[in-house]
């Protein structure tokens, strides 16, 4: 029996100034899928991501999570169904001020009471599973160091941790690898991936690095202009779409690895 993660049906979003960042986009994900989302740069994959979490709602459509509409859902249902769903950003949005182990905690945030949250900053709570889950990206090793003291693929990897302690369903990555140089970039998708698989965890990722996209992930969406142009196996696309997908940038560093 196929079951669904994500269902959405001609879904739009338009913000106030009259930018389309997404237009009548219609799209299935299952549960357990590997879905890796690339376009060039504007396209509007950060706004669909931003729906997928229910950040953002859409100026139209329907978008279901898991058989639940998502826009209709408010309060503590919305808060329920966010839980759910982790993301791992390019920008980390980890307070470097704070210990290793305060970040990777503030993925149990929505489970905890606020009493409990506020304990936990002078005596962490649930220690081994911060530890558990940082021995699983590799560095157990920085539990109590200061966030700021780490290196950039480090940060990354503590955002990944703090993913695992959320236990959502689905993993969210939007360009978690941007900021890295290519070779450790691949490392920590390739961790990702593996993962999202040992976990059982719905991935889905929007890539700069087609490459990534191609040899990662199963399925790959190509996005521009606020719609689907492809959604196929890595497999199925060839040459024209590509370049088609990032007209006007087919010199550029994206396609120099593809072409």
């Amino acid at each position: 029996m196929v079951v669904l993660m994500y269902r959405l049906e001609h879904v739009g979003k338009i913000f106030t100034d009259g930018t389309v960042a997404v237009n009548d986009v219609t799209l299935n994900i299952q549960f357990g899928e590997r879905v890796a989302v690339i376009g060039p740069s504007g396209a509007g994959k950060t706004t669909l991501f931003r729906l997928l979490n229910a950040t953002l709602r859409p100026t139209s459509g329907r978008l279901w999570f898991d058989d639940v509409e998502m826009e209709s859902s408010s309060g503590r249902r919305l808060r329920q169904l966010r839980r759910r769903i982790g993301t791992v950003y390019q920008q980390h949005n980890l307070v470097p001020q704070l210990l290793v182990i305060h970040n990777v905690l503030a993925g149990r945030l929505g489970r905890w009471s606020l009493p409990k949250a506020l304990l936990s900053l002078v005596s962490p709570q649930e220690r081994n599973l911060a530890l558990r889950a940082l021995d699983q990206v590799g560095i157990p090793e920085k539990l109590y160091t200061r966030t700021a003291h780490l290196s950039g693929g480090q940060q990354q990897r503590v955002a990944i941790a703090r993913a695992l302690v959320q236990d959502p369903d689905v993993i969210l990555a939007d360009e978690p690898v941007s900021s890295v140089d290519p070779t450790l970039g691949r490392t920590i998708m390739e961790l990702l991936v593996q993962l999202a698989d040992s976990h059982k965890k719905t991935l889905i990722a929007n890539l700069h690095a087609v490459s990534f996209a191609l040899d990662l992930f199963p399925r790959v969406i190509g996005f521009r202009q606020g719609d689907i142009a492809f959604d196929l196996p890595p497999a199925a696309i060839n040459d024209t779409m590509m370049t088609d997908l990032y007209a006007g940038m087919a010199t550029s560093s994206i396609l120099s690895g593809y072409l």
